[in-house]
């Protein structure tokens, strides 16, 4: 940066009013900045700096002894203080050599006036300048900071935005991306680099879950110091920028850093944008293949390109995800409202998905997004790994219409080969229609049990008559005395027979437990706990859940009944 928008104690010892001042400790520590100046006479004073601070002391309340003036002088250097200077007479006739020493070793700068100044002359006049330091600062922040919005909207404008930051602050750049190789400004040789790239390594897993919008970090790099700023938006993080410093980053330093960062992202932004309405359009053809209308592999070829046959043997699963909007958010009529959240919403999604070692090839279809993602080889389990990314989906918060989004996701059994992408599309399908069942928000069709197998039996009699042979005593009498036979013995059977869970589930006292089980044994029979009975009841109390899943919902919260 230039070093005249900040005022240091080496410009204040050039001002007339420091003529006759002398250092006689911290000589090392004369670039330190100075925010402010501060007249400073008690030794209580840890509210009363905020650090950066020129104290300025007669010493009148730390000269009672060799040890307060240390712990005084210890109490600045440890609140950050640019330096201390001491008007020597009454309270100091002499500086012991402790304190200089210790100024020394913090490279705190240690100022003597012989003779007797006025404190308020040196705050008006150093107050002037930094004011006017300040502003200038602001001008030529304001002024670069309109330079990288400009350069943006150039070819290559992150790379001339990088070498802009690189100029503005004298500083060596280094542009860390998630998906490329890192890049130095100004370049390093490979020796160089190394212990860069080491730094970021152990210190990225620090940075997980940190938002672009997050403080540049500061971190100490032996001798010198590095700022780390995320570069991203929509809550994904797709690059970092390493500013290091000889000396810790000042203020201006960190505002071009902020600034670089945030034109840097809406850039990739916009670029991320123009891909995935490019993406949008080639992959219509993934329409065709949950369709089934494409089987031949020649024509696949022809679809997905000159990588089909390694995309073809990618291990895969077709996830749908529908959108929904639970809280009735009035949105804007338009096209073109849906389709920026839509194009929001798979933006993110394939981020996500790129995180988690997963490439998403996505088609829309009214409110529901298809996706057969891709699994690129990894060390977790690629269903672990999904899961990871659709959960994290489930917590976008970004936008003010994706967080009023309720989105609902059926996941099909992995597969292999593009061709069975129609089978996976139809597995996610039935997935996803038994929502109501479970109530979760991400289902997995291996999950669905027996399901599975009912679902396809769904004929429109098949399943009725098979519930009826087992469960219709208890649905009639359901129905005329308003009770609740079914849910009872859902629950009674789903935890083992247990009279305690069940009645704690149901909200109900034991004695009015045992009650319906009695009466469920009057319809059902004796016999009805037997393995294979048993076995039967409990598919058609699913498939009753099935066809009815409001009608065996379990009660959210109930008075005993006594």
């Amino acid at each position: 940066m230039d070093w005249e928008l900040v005022f240091t104690i080496r410009d204040a010892l050039k001002r007339p009013l420091f003529a006759e001042a002398e250092i006689i400790g911290g000589k090392h520590g004369l670039n330190r900045a100075i925010r402010w100046v501060h007249v400073l006479e008690s030794a209580s004073f840890e509210s009363l700096i905020h650090g950066e601070e020129m104290i300025l002391t007669t010493g009148m309340g730390a000269c009672a002894d060799i040890a307060s003036s240390l712990s005084f002088m210890q109490n600045l250097i440890d609140k950050n203080a640019a330096c201390l200077c001491i008007e020597l007479g009454a309270y100091f006739s002499s500086i012991p050599q402790e304190m200089i020493e210790l100024a020394n070793r913090h490279d705190f700068p240690l100022i003597i006036f012989t003779r007797t100044v006025r404190f308020v002359d040196i705050t008006l006049d150093l107050h002037s300048l930094i004011i006017n330091r300040h502003h200038r600062m602001l001008q030529e922040l304001e002024s670069i900071s309109r330079e990288f919005h400009r350069l943006t909207l150039t070819s290559q404008g992150t790379l001339k935005v990088l070498q802009l930051l690189c100029k503005s602050t004298r500083t060596q750049i280094v542009y860390m991306q998630l998906q490329g190789k890192p890049l130095f400004f100004p370049a390093l040789s490979p020796d160089e680099q190394a212990p860069l790239l080491s730094f970021f390594e152990a210190f990225s897993e620090e940075m997980e879950g940190v938002q672009p919008d997050a403080a540049p970090y500061i971190r100490e790099y032996g001798h010198k110091m590095i700022a780390v700023k995320p570069v991203g938006a929509l809550d994904q993080t797709w690059a970092y920028i390493l500013m290091v410093c000889n000396h810790k980053p000042q203020e201006f330093d960190c505002l071009l850093l902020d600034s670089a960062s945030l034109s840097i992202a809406q850039e990739l932004l916009r670029t991320r944008y123009m891909e995935e309405r490019k993406l949008f359009s080639e992959n219509l053809w993934v329409d065709e293949l949950i369709s089934g209308r494409t089987q031949d592999d020649n024509r696949l070829k022809g679809l997905v390109g000159p990588d089909f046959n390694v995309v073809n043997e990618l291990p895969y699963r077709v996830c749908l995800i529908e959108i929904e909007n639970p809280r009735d958010v009035k949105w804007n009529s338009s096209e073109n409202d849906w389709e920026s959240i839509t194009f929001h919403l798979s933006l993110i999604l394939r981020s996500l998905f790129e995180k988690y070692s997963l490439r998403p090839l996505i088609t829309l279809k009214n409110n529901r997004l298809t996706v057969i993602a891709l699994d690129i080889q990894s060390k977790l389990p690629g269903k672990l790994r999904l899961q990871q990314a659709l959960d994290a989906l489930q917590h976008i918060r970004a936008d003010e219409k994706l967080k009023d989004l309720q989105l609902v996701i059926g996941v099909s059994k992995s597969h292999k080969g593009l061709k069975h992408a129609y089978a996976g599309y139809q597995e996610s399908v039935q997935a996803l229609s038994l929502y109501s069942c479970y109530q979760k928000s991400v289902l997995f069709y291996e999950e669905l049990g027996v399901f599975q197998l009912l679902l396809n039996l769904n004929d429109g009699k098949t399943l009725e008559n098979f519930i009826r042979s087992y469960l219709g005593p208890l649905i009639d009498h359901d129905q005329s005395k308003g009770s609740e036979l079914l849910l009872t013995l859902r629950v009674f059977l789903d935890h083992d027979g247990s009279k305690q869970i069940a009645a704690r589930n149901l909200f109900i006292v034991r004695q009015s437990l045992y009650y319906r089980l009695d009466k469920i044994t009057e319809l059902l029979g004796e016999d009805f706990m037997l393995p294979e009975n048993r076995i039967s009841i409990q598919v058609a109390l699913r498939a009753y859940q099935l066809l009815y899943p409001e009608k065996l919902t379990l009660p959210s919260s109930r008075s005993a009944q006594l």
